[in-house]
């Protein structure tokens, strides 16, 4: 059975969200735009949005009875402003009776591009205005301003702003067949699922550095050829995902370190493309991954 070509081509697809980033300064503009009639509401509860036939279900201001916090997320293509509700249970929305509460996770591979945008901000956007209320400097109750994209420390006067952490995501390739690729399966997930190796960009080092020691670290391998793929927003709780391509210098050289990574494995073309087709025992990350578009982009090309 031949994989579908995915709906949106390129990479990791954005600025499809009109953000109106001047208009978050103009005084009241929550409360203006929470009144016009054709504002619509994305809500979120953690990372989950309510989803009717694989797409996000936006519901009216009306529809929202008890937000923790409001923010204004930009505007649709007509111009109707768009906003955030945090909700702290699904049924502080009222939303359609055929929709379903989906985490990004599981359906942000499934949603158009642009809708995928939306969840992904809502949700980052969300983490933040739920677990960052007091001032990290003194500890003092922080007023949201920018409607809702800035945190004003009344005591010490200091701006926060929400985090993003940068982090690698990298799919190795073999240094003498370029129809493998070496991917690791996490000890935390028992074994069955393989991936591409990533993690955290650390103070003063550059992501090149990051892909070299994040590899070597977790599979044993050192790189050439290091190569910028494409970004995706991953916001568990707040990670820019940075995805590359690499080569190995010596393919021999691959091992698990035994705690993050349980196992290291060589996989074929063949086993790739079965594993993205679900016609393998070996899982494969969910498609609303950047670890699995670098996975099927790879796969797609030619030999």
């Amino acid at each position: 059975m031949p994989l579908p070509v995915p709906a949106v081509p390129g990479h990791w697809p954005g600025g499809a969200l009109d953000r109106a980033g001047a208009e978050r300064d103009v005084d009241g503009l929550l409360l203006d735009v929470r009144e016009a009639s054709d504002t619509r509401v994305l809500a979120v509860h953690r990372d989950a949005a309510p989803v009717t036939e694989v797409r996000l279900s936006l519901v009216p201001v009306s529809a929202i009875t008890d937000a923790i916090e409001w923010a204004f997320l930009g505007r649709s293509s007509d111009g109707a402003a768009l906003l955030l509700a945090v909700v702290e249970e699904p049924s502080d929305a009222v939303v359609p009776a055929d929709a379903l509460w989906q985490p990004l996770r599981a359906i942000g591979g499934d949603l158009p591009a642009d809708e995928a945008e939306i969840l992904g901000t809502a949700v980052a956007l969300a983490g933040w205005l739920r677990d960052a209320a007091f001032c990290p400097a003194c500890g003092t109750r922080t007023v949201l301003r920018q409607a809702g994209w800035s945190r004003h420390c009344p005591n010490c006067g200091r701006e926060h702003f929400p985090r993003t952490d940068p982090a690698v995501i990298v799919l190795v390739s073999s240094a003498d067949d370029p129809n493998r690729v070496l991917l690791g399966a996490n000890a935390a997930w028992g074994g069955s699922r393989y991936s591409c190796f990533a993690g955290f960009a650390e103070a003063g080092e550059s992501l090149e550095d990051t892909v070299t020691r994040e590899v070597f670290e977790e599979a044993g391998v050192r790189l050439t050829d290091i190569e910028y793929r494409g970004s995706q927003v991953w916001p568990y709780p707040r990670s820019l995902m940075l995805g590359f391509r690499a080569r190995t210098i010596r393919d021999d050289e691959a091992r698990a370190d035994g705690a993050e990574i349980a196992d290291v494995r060589w996989f074929d073309r063949s086993e790739v493309g079965a594993a993205l087709r679900g016609e393998a025992e070996v899982q494969l990350p969910g498609a609303a991954s950047i670890a699995h578009r670098l996975i099927d982009d790879w796969y797609r090309e030619l030999p």
